[in-house]
């Protein structure tokens, strides 16, 4: 897992579900050299007098020499940490400059500016190592960084936007907007597609709350216990009926470990955080199972993640042919949970709706579909429906998720790659538009 972003995808019709999509050595402070030793120089122990004359009494030995004062020992080497205010952080930031050497794609450490950090006071400086610490505790990390509060991204503006620019590539003046405005309707059967499986999620966090990474287990079972007034709200209404379904010991709605897997089993819900090292690193992964659950709707084509890398992660799915389908609902969805009572989203005046990791900024959304493409994957490997889809603005992945195989049939999963600075409505006008282009490809 190369990016910190780790996009969980295909939560349906038998597609599996993989957990939401980022140690280097410290440089220890040298030691002084080793004082010389003084230099007794006695005219005595070196050039002993001649013997005097035998009729004469022997002559007094002359007296030692005073011994010349010893050299002042070296100044010690400056310490490896610039500001002596910054002790305490001492070791974290060795391990971001000796990643910021090895690794210098890694995100986080690339951005974490020294003279920035120092005009910090402590707790600011705190703030910024726990958001870079996944990236420096993981060096192979692309992105690196994870927000740890709501407004991380507006407080560390010097360490979050550059890096935020450069994985977006965006020119430093954007600003997002989020608008639904759908331009069309977009039938895959006029692309000579069959039925496909289509989805569409966003990830979104409550302002109330700190993000999962700086969440203590009180918090995690507080949010789950607000979310789930939400749910009898969803519940209640004959659109989406359904259930919650919580792993936090004890909780009103619990299901055991069989019932977890099961639901594991059946793609619904996701896998056991703390095994994945950048979440732990991030925090993210931290109190398990506390916190976690999932709320399915009747039809299970509508479901809602619990305390998984953003407090929810909100996503519709179904098998059918008209891409507006799953995204009219999704957005219809989501306006019932954010007008329930004391539940607002977080979100940036610059980048849109607030998520854990920059990568998921703007509009948290993936759109995506199951398409298969038997000739241009006939050697068996995505690597030339990738290389056609790139610069079409889409990402190719397996249909387990990424780092997954591709399908027996060539079936692969196609999303824009586009998250921040586009707007919702353009994503899926991106989607059609993209797989209009790849089957042309495909038939050539």
């Amino acid at each position: 897992r190369q990016m910190c972003i780790r996009d969980s995808i295909n939560a349906e019709y038998g597609e599996a579900i993989v957990a939401m999509g980022c140690g280097a050595s410290t440089d220890p402070a040298a030691s002084p050299p080793a004082k010389k030793k003084s230099e007794a120089n006695t005219s005595a122990q070196q050039n002993p007098p001649a013997p005097a004359p035998a009729p004469k009494p022997a002559a007094k030995p002359a007296e030692a020499a005073a011994p010349a004062p010893a050299p002042k020992p070296a100044p010690a080497p400056a310490p490896a940490v610039p500001n002596d205010e910054n002790q305490a952080f001492a070791a974290d930031l060795a391990k971001i400059a000796a990643v910021k050497e090895s690794n210098p794609d890694n995100l986080a450490c690339k951005h974490f500016d020294l003279d920035y950090f120092n005009s910090l006071d402590d707790a600011m400086k705190t703030r910024m190592i726990e958001c870079a610490r996944s990236g420096f505790e993981n060096a192979d990390s692309g992105v690196g960084a994870y927000a740890m509060q709501p407004d991380d991204y507006a407080a560390l503006p010097k360490f979050m936007d550059p890096l935020i620019r450069e994985y977006h590539k965006a020119s430093p003046d954007a600003v997002h907007v989020n608008d639904w405005t759908v331009s069309g309707t977009f039938n895959l059967t006029e692309l000579g597609l069959p039925d496909l499986s289509m989805r569409v999620r966003v990830g979104r966090n409550l302002k109330s709350f700190p993000l999962p990474g700086a969440m203590t287990q009180e918090q995690r079972c507080e949010m789950e216990n607000v979310m789930v007034k939400a749910f009898e709200k969803l519940i209640e209404m004959e659109e989406y009926g359904g259930k919650y379904n919580s792993i936090t010991p004890d909780h009103p709605n619990f299901v055991d470990e069989a019932g977890y897997q099961k639901l594991v089993d059946d793609h619904i819900m996701f896998k056991d955080m703390s095994k994945d090292p950048y979440l732990m690193s991030a925090g993210i992964g931290k109190d398990w199972p506390h916190g976690r659950g999932c709320y399915v709707s009747e039809d299970q084509q509508f479901i809602i993640w619990v305390g998984e890398e953003d407090h929810l992660r909100i996503m519709c799915m179904k098998k059918g042919s008209v891409l507006n389908e799953v995204f009219d609902r999704l957005e219809k969805a989501l306006g019932v949970v954010s007008g329930i009572e004391g539940i607002e989203f977080a979100s940036s005046d610059s980048y849109g709706m607030v998520t854990s990791c920059p990568t998921n900024l703007g509009t948290g959304m993936r759109a995506s579909v199951h398409v298969p493409l038997p000739n241009l994957t006939s050697d068996g490997t995505d690597v030339k429906a990738k290389a056609i889809a790139k610069p079409l603005g889409l990402s190719v992945r397996g249909v387990g998720g990424e780092h997954t195989p591709i399908g027996a049939d060539g079936t692969v999963d196609i999303s824009p790659s586009s998250r921040l600075f586009i707007k919702e409505g353009e994503i899926i006008e991106a989607l059609y538009k993209g797989l209009q282009a790849l089957m042309a490809e495909e038939s050539a």
